[in-house]
């Protein structure tokens, strides 16, 4: 069993997979950042100075200033601002792995084989259909065949 475990392990896709989901955290993180610090702020000033991450909707009697002090006081939420940035990852990290597959594509792509045609046989002049005549007369005179 251990055998056949090892087998597993070093064959090439689950080394490939390893990689790609370690490649695949990391990149989340870097484009989580991306929409957080640097997207949506400036989104946010346009539309009247909201924060995104802030927006919520209180299911509790109780009013809270800000998203942590609701969660802090265990209120119930629906963290919608949260839903919009995770939308926003998505779509970006959806976007760049579009891309990332497009250009691999295009990287292992066969060239395609152009076809070559085979260039057209002259035509046959009518002199060159009277010498065959004329040959094959010849040899049935030849043969004794008239």
């Amino acid at each position: 069993m251990w055998e056949e475990f090892k087998a597993f392990i070093m064959r090439g896709n689950v080394l490939d997979l390893a990689v790609g989901v370690i490649i695949g955290g990391a990149f989340g993180t870097i484009v989580n950042s991306l929409v957080n610090d640097i997207l949506m702020p400036p989104i946010g000033l346009v539309l009247g100075q909201v924060d995104f991450s802030q927006i919520f909707i209180n299911l509790s009697d109780q009013s809270y200033e800000t998203l942590a002090a609701a969660q802090e006081a265990g209120a119930p939420t629906i963290n919608v601002g949260v839903f919009l940035n995770a939308i926003i990852n998505f779509l970006i990290i959806a976007l760049v792995i579009f891309f990332i597959v497009r250009w691999f594509n295009r990287l292992t792509q066969k060239p395609k084989e152009e076809k070559v045609e085979a260039p057209a046989e002259p035509p046959v002049s009518p002199e060159d259909l009277m010498l065959e005549e004329l040959r094959a007369i010849r040899k049935a005179l030849e043969e004794g065949n008239p």
